[in-house]
């Protein structure tokens, strides 16, 4: 009978890489999923849920994600600012339109569990509208979202 493997954080730490994802013509429910279980590290066979064992992830030109049937016109993203009246609603097309990397932040972070660990976890996360910033010192991976 073959033991199972408990990562601990350090060895988790020493073997991080960096991807890079092309989220141009991607539908974004797909593309969060893909992040998601790069972030979490389900995509490793040392996977432990109660360790940060995940990558990081840079999302390159947002501003093309696609939404799937009238999504654009018929569901709403909601933010509270906390006072009275302080409710925010933007439509699909707003997001897509003026804020793409928000959108896109959104749907991956709701694909995390809701736990501390989640909140460290997308902090590794990186979303740009266009090309975005030169991460080559990190050397990323270039990842293709089927």
């Amino acid at each position: 009978m073959q033991k199972s493997t408990m990562i601990k954080k350090e060895t988790a730490e020493a073997n991080r890489k960096w991807y890079d994802i092309d989220a141009s013509g991607v539908i974004l429910g797909q593309l969060s999923v893909v992040a998601a279980n790069l972030l979490r590290g389900k995509n490793k066979p040392t996977f432990t849920p109660n360790v940060d064992c995940g990558d990081y992830v840079i999302i390159r030109n947002a501003s093309k994600v696609v939404l799937t049937s009238n999504k654009a016109e018929k569901e709403f993203w909601y933010s509270h600012s906390g006072y009275i009246g302080g409710l925010r609603k933007r439509s699909g097309k707003e997001m897509l339109e003026k804020y793409p990397d928000e959108l896109v932040y959104i749907a991956v972070k709701g694909m995390l569990p809701k736990n501390r660990l989640a909140r460290r976890i997308i902090t590794k996360l990186h979303v740009y509208k266009d090309a975005g910033k030169d991460h080559t010192a990190q050397t990323p991976i270039a990842y293709k979202v089927k």
